[in-house]
């Protein structure tokens, strides 16, 4: 098995960007053109995208999958196309929901089931392809890169859609939909033909013992949750994610209700948040390259460790959300912008951490589950990421009900996502990354013939993932 260059890794990345691309315009565009042009309530789009999230459950179950053929690009093609399907039946309901809602709402609830199934597929068996095929040494840089392109084609997709939509009409909705959804699944199938490798390939190169043989999925998962580092780090992407996304959906709101900024300023404010994620998984990246080349000669043994900037991007991040506690208690003078930029910068550093550790520890542990591992991962993102958005809103809700100021009431809810980032780090600085006698990846493109060149650890949350996304 041969490891990944460059070149390799933007093709992944080209993938990541497609499968963001649908995803945009289904959670997003969507979402606006529902409750604006159809005059329908918020509670409408919102209740579909935590649906898209809770179906992310399967992850394990597409992962395990995967595994079963130590293949991946099937699942990649397959997932790229039931979420490609899944984006025009949503942009479908937009026919039925002005006239007939009942029957809006149920292709509308189709459209998003389907486009949860297709990112646990697609985006699960993408990350394990990465972490099988990217060497150690690349793996923040690629982490980023690829999070990068998906940020990419998040903001290619919704500026291009965005013009051609207009003048709006359903019909024109169903039709630029089919259009991205078409591209994507195009492309995705240029990029990645050749990319992986023959199934006989992977599997006669493989170093070691044989595979055993593929349990039942129960089964396998539940091997998956005895291995202490699996559960561990399972328990701090559920946490992390919570932390991650519970100011998503309530900074813009205490900018507007504390600091008097206007949907303008409030908007522009969430541009120099992600600003400084991206800095920030750029420095990460940036931080990796240093320290594979100068860290065993100057002695920095933990410039380049992956779980070091994903502890300490949980630490930072909880320090950025302290300083929002004291901007809630202050009001107006505190420099906002400036704030949200650390924090931004933080999310950014834990964020490429985060992912670069997963893909560090999906090798890791019994032998052929790193779908498996990935999927269960993948799905606590989610799970976590939905949570998140749900009790940062909810607690937003309460304590401006029992505290007479606004800027105390969100004060509360910051310190308590920052006590949950710190929660997170202490999970993350338990999680052993060190993989047992890793063996280096050869850095040739063209798939070597000796069954002894190959390797296997690894180095986010994403998601972003996040993304979550």
């Amino acid at each position: 098995m041969t490891a990944f260059g460059w070149s390799r890794v933007v093709r992944v990345g080209l993938v990541q960007a497609c499968l963001g691309s649908i995803v945009v315009l289904t959670t997003s565009t969507l979402n606006r053109v529902m409750v604006v042009e159809l005059a329908l309530p918020a509670l409408l789009p919102g209740l579909l995208v935590a649906l898209h999230y809770a179906v992310q459950m399967a992850r394990p179950r597409m992962g395990f999958g995967s595994d079963v053929g130590q293949r991946r690009t099937p699942w990649i093609v397959g997932g790229m196309a039931v979420l490609g399907t899944g984006g025009v039946v949503a942009a479908s309901s937009t026919l039925w929901l002005a006239t007939q809602p009942l029957v809006g709402v149920l292709v509308a609830t189709l459209g998003f089931v389907l486009v949860g199934l297709g990112v646990s597929a697609a985006g699960t068996s993408l990350l394990v392809l990465l972490a099988k095929r990217v060497p150690e040494g690349r793996r923040a840089g690629a982490a980023t890169l690829v999070w990068m392109m998906m940020i990419l084609g998040f903001a290619v997709t919704a500026g291009i859609t965005g013009r051609l939509i207009d003048p709006f009409s359903p019909e024109r909705l169903v039709t630029v939909s089919a259009c991205v959804s078409a591209l994507a699944f195009l492309v995705t199938l240029l990029v990645l033909r050749g990319l992986e490798g023959p199934a006989q390939t992977i599997q006669s190169n493989r170093p070691g013992p044989e595979p055993e043989p593929k349990p039942a999925f129960r089964q396998a998962l539940a091997q998956i949750w005895d291995e202490p580092v699996a559960r561990r780090f399972t328990v701090f992407v559920f946490v992390s994610m919570i932390a991650f996304s519970a100011q998503d959906l309530i900074l813009e709101p205490f900018a507007g209700t504390v600091f008097g900024f206007t949907p303008g300023e409030s908007t522009r404010l969430s541009g120099v948040q992600n600003a400084g994620v991206l800095c920030g998984m750029l420095l990460v990246a940036a931080a990796g390259a240093l320290g594979q080349r100068w860290a065993h000669r100057a002695g920095w043994r933990h410039v380049g460790s992956l779980r070091a900037w994903a502890v300490g991007g949980c630490i930072s991040s909880a320090l950025a959300l302290g300083g929002l506690t004291l901007a809630g208690l202050q009001g107006p003078g505190w420099p906002l912008q400036v704030n949200v930029f650390l924090l931004g910068l933080c999310n950014g550093a834990f964020s490429i951490g985060a992912i670069g550790s997963m893909m560090a520890l999906a090798s890791q542990g019994r032998h052929g589950r790193e779908g498996v591992r990935m999927g269960l991962w993948g799905a606590a993102q989610a799970i976590g990421f939905a949570l998140g958005g749900l009790l940062g809103t909810g607690a937003a809700d309460l304590t401006r009900s029992l505290l007479a100021d606004a800027g105390t009431a969100y004060a509360v809810v910051f310190a308590v996502e920052a006590l949950a980032f710190l929660a997170a780090a202490l999970l993350a600085a338990r999680v052993s990354t060190v993989a047992a006698a890793p063996r280096p990846l050869p850095v040739a493109e063209p798939a070597p013939r000796r069954p002894d060149a190959f390797l296997v650890p690894q180095a986010a949350i994403g998601h972003h993932q996040r993304p979550a996304a």
